[in-house]
């Protein structure tokens, strides 16, 4: 039963890579980022986001996921068609954003400093924080009875990071995170960048023990933690924070109609957030 989930994760990545080519969207040639009269003239918007149990996922014969109920309604509310694509690299969804082949990034991006001078952020859409992904120790009696000795340290603070190697998602925002921990703890973290696979496959990779130590945001690590025992995710690397979606910096008309509605949705999407 566990390997099935751990194959059924790993497979995530394949799957949202053939759904980015032949499902979801048409392609497009590269232009100029789009502001909101030429997306209502045209009457589709255009979003990216990365595909994930949490944000956006096929469901049967459609898809689900929390961000993807939010950009429906968006849509629907403004008489828009809506176009989603996943995309598992960051670093595409950021290319793409920039050359006008998408409207918004559409999945939790932390609103740092560091982001703002070449995007727009939203209003929140939801609150999260990024955690560290290990296995869980085995208990004492466990370990007795067959021999087994935990091979890599259990990191409970941010403090035992030093000279460890973190494994995350190519180009994900996670790495500012991890550099600005750096700088706290006063020592060196190393980081590896996986290019093909998504923090949903970096946890089943930590859980089949290919790897020992990812990060990626709580919402999505719990969501795949629920069907692993043996991950564990209590160790927080940042503080919980705001996450938001993005869009050009040529397009504010179009971060004003999503504030504006966000602005409205606000209660209803801190009451879901609560009920996680």
């Amino acid at each position: 039963m566990k390997r099935t989930k751990l194959l059924k994760y790993l497979a995530l990545g394949l799957v949202a890579a053939i759904a980015a080519t032949y499902v979801w969207h048409p392609a497009r040639d590269k232009g100029q980022a789009r502001d909101y009269k030429e997306i209502a003239r045209e009457g589709v918007l255009r979003a990216v986001t990365e595909y994930n149990s949490f944000g956006f996922h096929a469901a049967g014969d459609s898809a689900g996921g929390y961000y993807y109920a939010l950009l429906q309604a968006f849509a629907r509310e403004h008489g828009l068609q809506l176009e989603v694509t996943p995309l598992m690299e960051f670093g595409e969804r950021l290319k793409g954003l920039a050359e006008g082949k998408y409207d918004l990034i559409a999945d939790g991006m932390p609103v740092v400093t560091e982001m703002k001078d070449s995007l727009l952020f939203t209003l929140p859409v939801t609150l999260n924080r990024q955690v560290l992904v290990q296995r869980k120790a085995p208990a004492d009696e466990e370990a007795a009875a067959d021999g087994r000795e935990r091979r890599t340290p259990y990191i409970s603070s941010s403090l035992d990071l030093a000279g460890k190697t973190l494994h995350v998602v190519k180009d994900s925002p996670v790495k500012l995170r991890l550099r600005n921990l750096e700088e706290e703890i006063g020592d060196t973290i190393y980081v590896e960048e996986v290019a093909r696979y998504g923090p949903e496959q970096l946890v089943a990779l930590v859980a089949h023990g290919d790897i020992d130590y990812a990060v990626c945001d709580e919402n999505i690590a719990r969501s795949v933690a629920a069907t692993l025992p043996g991950i564990d995710i209590s160790t927080a690397i940042s503080f919980t924070q705001f996450y938001a979606w993005a869009v050009d910096k040529r397009s504010p008309v179009l971060l004003d109609s999503l504030d504006a509605w966000l602005g409205r949705q606000r209660p209803a999407w801190t009451e879901n957030h609560d009920k996680r």
